[in-house]
């Protein structure tokens, strides 16, 4: 029992230090201050102190003694290259990506399929003045919630569908009261029939957006593309306009996977002759 009950405690330190270096992730080079960290992760001052101290320690958080202020170190730095050659598809999607972005002069979000999440993990803006704030490099996302959570939602079984609508429908209903069930599923049934979702401000009032998925060379949902804009510019006519374009673009990311597959395929024979 003792030894349960120190996994447990240890189990929960681990992941309330995660919680801090995932905020420090979203908050960017500027940093943060420590109440701003016990605030945003739902810790008390002498936790948040503790736990940023201790990563600091590691070499994980560094301080500006100026500024008071907590960013991401060194260490923090040298996971993220070690994870690396998990993005590769976000590095073959960028050149395309901005493309889009400079096509359509609006905000261009590419998102990853993680769990029950959608995590997004590159953000181009168009030029269009207006832009769409709504989402950042580093947010996650309930899957169904927003235009490239919910194409990537479609893109699985109705089994699958229903467990995650079951898995997420309490925090739907706290904070996304919208985006129903009945809501999702009309979406979902929208981008199975057209190849994209529209997702008419469920998320926030008048914030629109279209999304699409990105297929693996396996014909997996592994991705999503969207672009995001005010009500005003992104109406019917247009979304199903850019829908189209994303549709070519998630169509021409596939192509590039199974091209790099093949390089891969084809260097990996090479060594072994």
């Amino acid at each position: 029992m003792d030894g349960g009950r120190i996994e447990t405690a240890g189990a929960q330190t681990l992941r309330r230090g995660l919680s801090v270096l995932r905020l420090l992730t979203r908050v960017g080079p500027g940093g943060i201050r420590v109440s701003d960290i016990g605030r945003r992760v739902s810790l008390n001052k002498a936790t948040a102190i503790r736990l940023t101290r201790a990563l600091m320690d590691e070499g994980f958080v560094l301080h500006d003694p100026v500024s008071g202020r907590y960013r991401l170190g060194p260490e923090a730095f040298a996971v993220g290259l070690a994870a690396e050659p998990s993005f590769e598809l976000q590095r073959l999607a960028a050149p395309l990506l901005r493309r889009v972005a400079l096509e359509t002069g609006d905000t261009v979000l590419f998102s990853v399929l993680h769990g029950h999440e959608a995590i997004c993990l590159s953000r181009d803006e168009g030029d269009y003045p207006i832009r769409n704030q709504l989402i950042k490099a580093g947010d996650r996302w309930l899957l169904g919630v927003g235009a490239g959570a919910a194409a990537l939602l479609s893109a699985l079984s109705d089994d699958e569908v229903f467990d995650v609508l079951a898995r997420n429908a309490e925090v739907r209903a706290a904070r996304f009261p919208r985006c129903t069930d009945a809501a999702i599923w009309e979406l979902i049934h929208q981008t199975r029939a057209l190849g994209y979702c529209l997702q008419p401000g469920l998320v926030v009032e008048g914030s629109w957006a279209v999304g699409v998925p990105v297929f693996d060379t396996n014909d997996r949902p592994v991705a999503a593309i969207s672009a995001a804009a005010i009500e005003l510019r992104l109406g019917p006519a247009r979304g199903a306009a850019i829908g189209k374009r994303l549709i070519m673009a998630s169509r021409e990311l596939s192509g590039l996977q199974a091209l790099q597959s093949d390089r891969g395929s084809g260097e990996k024979a090479a060594l072994q002759i």
